[in-house]
């Protein structure tokens, strides 16, 4: 194996532990936001310095590689992709933290038929399902996973479409409730933006293997149709 093989082994190896800290972040503040774990959800907050450190390190890595190594053809992409995914890991991390912190600030555990209402409990366990299984299209290198989860964000951005009308019916009937139900439509917005960084990272895995770049097509296809062309 030569120089760079190396390093490039090196540089996912420090992905994919960045990536298992961002997914237990995830996971974690799901579960802290079902059973009101406060301390949970202060731990999540507290590893956001550890996921930075990750995104600096990361970068770094991949900013030699190019200097010292010159990369070419599927090994640039390699390069030029992880740059990526890792920004979007960093993103989502930011999104575990937010999420905790409005856990953090409720002390009470959410409404029960709130979450039934707006799917928030489903959303958030179908984010954890894309999370991992675009995990799993990086390190086994398929991008029939990775084109896979594209189509599924579309559940993700129903859910979050729907949910503003549900929440002020809900709020008209319950008056009561306006401090908690924003703060949970501010949770489904950002498991929304985890759809996103998601596809994102998925549209950079098919780069990378397949040298195509599919960004913004899915988007251009919707305005070509005359349909809403919210991702």
């Amino acid at each position: 194996m030569n120089h760079i093989d190396v390093e490039l082994k090196g540089l996912k190896i420090k992905l994919m532990e960045m990536w298992d800290l961002v997914e237990y972040q995830l996971q974690s503040g799901r579960d802290a936001m079902l059973n009101t774990d406060r301390e949970l959800a202060r731990k999540v907050v507290k590893l956001g310095k550890k996921v930075n450190n990750f995104d600096v390190k990361i970068d770094r890595m991949c900013e030699n590689l190019l200097a010292l190594y010159t990369p070419v053809a599927v090994d640039l992409r390699l390069v030029l992709a992880t740059l990526k995914i890792n920004a979007n890991l960093e993103r989502i991390g930011d999104t575990a933290e937010g999420i905790s912190m409005y856990v953090q600030n409720n002390e009470t555990p959410y409404n029960a038929e709130l979450l039934q209402l707006t799917k928030a409990v489903t959303m958030f366990d179908e984010a954890l399902s894309m999370f991992h299984d675009c995990r799993i299209a990086y390190k086994a290198d398929n991008t029939d996973l990775a084109r896979a989860l594209l189509k599924r964000d579309k559940m993700l951005n129903k859910i979050y479409r729907n949910s503003e009308s549900v929440m002020a019916q809900f709020l008209r009937a319950n008056p009561d409730s306006i401090e908690e139900g924003l703060a949970l439509l501010a949770i489904i917005k950002k498991l929304e933006r985890v759809g996103d960084q998601i596809t994102n990272i998925a549209e950079e895995i098919i780069f990378y293997q397949d040298a195509k770049v599919v960004k913004h097509k899915s988007k251009k296809k919707k305005k070509d149709n005359g349909s809403d062309s919210e991702e």
